[in-house]
C-alpha cells in the first residue's frame, strides 16, 4: 500500500474520511466565497423571487435566486481538485460521474432559466426524466446510475431480482421523484440547502462503510457545499438556491444513492431512500395524498406542504426548519443503524 492508499484509508476514527473531509471542506469555502457573486449576478438579470407573485411565499421582500450556482460551483470545483489525489492509480472520473456533472449543469441552466421564465410543470418533469434516462446510458467498468436489481428484504442479503427492461424506466422515475420532492420542499429559509446536507453526509457514511471512496467524496462535495451555501440562505435569507439548485441536490443525490446506498444488503436496500430523503418524501406523500383527497390537480401549488403546516400552527421560519432538520437527521441516524448492523 502506497503513501497516498496509506492516507485515503486513515486510521481510527478518520479511517476512509480523510477525503471527504477535504472535498467538504474545499467544497465548503468555495460555495461560501461564490454565493455573493451569483447574488449580484442574479440582480442584475432580474432573478428575483417576489413575495406577491402569489400567496404561498412566507418571505416579505424580493430575494434574489440562483444560489444553485454557487452550489453546482462548489461541487465541481472540489470533485475536480480532490478527485486525482485520491485515486491516482486508478480511473480518476468514471463515465457514471462524468455524465452527473454534466447533466447537473445542463439542469442547473434549465433551472436558472425556470426562475425566469416560470416553465410548467409538464416541462420541468420532461427535462427531468430525459435527465434520469440520460444518465443511464453513460458506464463503464467502474459503477452505472442505475437500479439493475431489487432486494427482497424478506429473505437476506443474497436475494434481489433482476428488473430487466424495466430497470430504465424505475431509475428514471427514483431520480425524478428525489428531485422533484427537494424541490417543492424549497419552501422556508434554509430548509433545502440544510436537508441536503443531512441527507448527503449520510451517504458519506454509507459509502465509507461500503468501501465506495468515489460515491463518499461526491457526497462530501454536496454536503461541503450545500452548508458553504446555508450560510447566506438561513433565516434572514440573502440569496434562494432556485430551481436550478434543487435539481442540482436532488439529482445528484438520487444518482449517489443508486451507485452507494441501494447497493447495500438486500434486506434494506428499498428502505434507503425512505430514511435518507425521508422528510422530503413524507412531504410530497401528504401534498400529493391531500390534494388527490380535495379533488384538485398534483402539480398545483398551495400550502399543503409540511413546513406552511408548521408555520400555521405559529411556528417561526426558524423554528420550522429546526424541527425538520430534527426529523430529518433522525431518519438518516435509523439509517446508519441500519446499515451498520446489516451485512453488506
Amino acid at each position: 500500500m502506497n503513501h497516498t492508499q496509506l492516507l485515503a484509508e486513515g486510521s481510527g476514527a478518520l479511517q476512509g474520511f480523510r477525503f471527504p473531509l477535504l472535498t467538504a471542506v474545499f467544497a465548503l469555502i468555495v460555495s461560501y466565497f461564490l454565493t455573493p457573486l451569483v447574488r449580484n449576478m442574479a440582480i442584475q438579470q432580474g432573478a428575483v423571487d417576489d413575495p406577491a407573485s402569489d400567496n404561498r411565499r412566507v418571505h416579505t421582500k424580493p430575494i434574489p435566486r440562483w444560489g444553485g450556482l454557487a452550489i453546482y460551483g462548489g461541487i465541481v470545483v472540489a470533485v475536480c481538485a480532490v478527485m486525482p489525489f485520491a485515486h491516482p492509480q486508478s480511473t480518476i472520473f468514471p463515465h457514471y460521474l462524468i455524465a452527473m456533472l454534466v447533466i447537473a449543469g445542463l439542469l442547473v441552466i434549465v433551472g436558472a432559466l425556470d426562475d425566469l421564465h416560470q416553465y410548467k410543470a409538464k416541462v420541468q418533469a420532461l427535462v427531468l426524466l430525459a435527465a434520469g434516462i440520460s444518465v443511464q446510458f453513460f458506464y463503464g467498468e467502474v459503477g452505472r446510475v442505475q437500479i439493475s436489481t431489487l432486494g427482497i428484504p424478506i429473505s437476506g442479503p443474497a436475494s434481489y431480482i433482476a428488473l430487466g427492461a424495466f430497470a430504465v424506466p424505475l431509475t428514471a422515475a427514483y431520480i425524478f421523484v428525489v428531485t422533484k420532492t427537494m424541490d417543492t420542499i424549497d419552501g422556508v429559509d434554509g430548509l433545502a440547502a440544510g436537508i441536503a446536507a443531512i441527507s448527503a453526509a449520510t451517504l458519506i457514511v454509507i459509502a465509507v462503510y461500503s468501501h465506495q471512496p468515489r460515491v463518499a467524496i461526491v457526497a462530501a462535495a454536496i454536503a461541503g457545499s450545500a452548508v458553504g451555501f446555508l450560510r447566506h440562505n438561513y433565516n434572514p435569507a440573502k440569496i434562494f438556491m432556485g430551481t436550478g439548485g434543487a435539481y442540482v441536490l436532488g439529482f445528484m443525490m438520487a444518482c449517489l444513492s443508486i451507485v452507494g446506498a441501494l447497493k447495500t444488503a438486500a434486506a434494506v436496500s428499498l428502505f434507503m431512500p425512505v430514511l435518507v430523503f425521508g422528510v422530503p418524501i413524507a412531504d410530497a406523500f401528504v401534498v400529493i395524498t391531500r390534494r388527490i383527497l380535495s379533488g384538485q390537480p398534483i402539480t398545483q401549488a398551495d400550502k399543503r406542504h409540511l413546513h406552511h403546516q408548521l408555520l400555521g400552527k405559529g411556528l417561526t421560519q426558524r423554528q420550522t426548519v429546526l424541527i425538520l432538520y430534527a426529523a430529518a437527521a433522525a431518519l438518516c441516524a435509523v439509517a446508519l443503524f441500519v446499515v451498520r448492523n446489516t451485512h453488506v
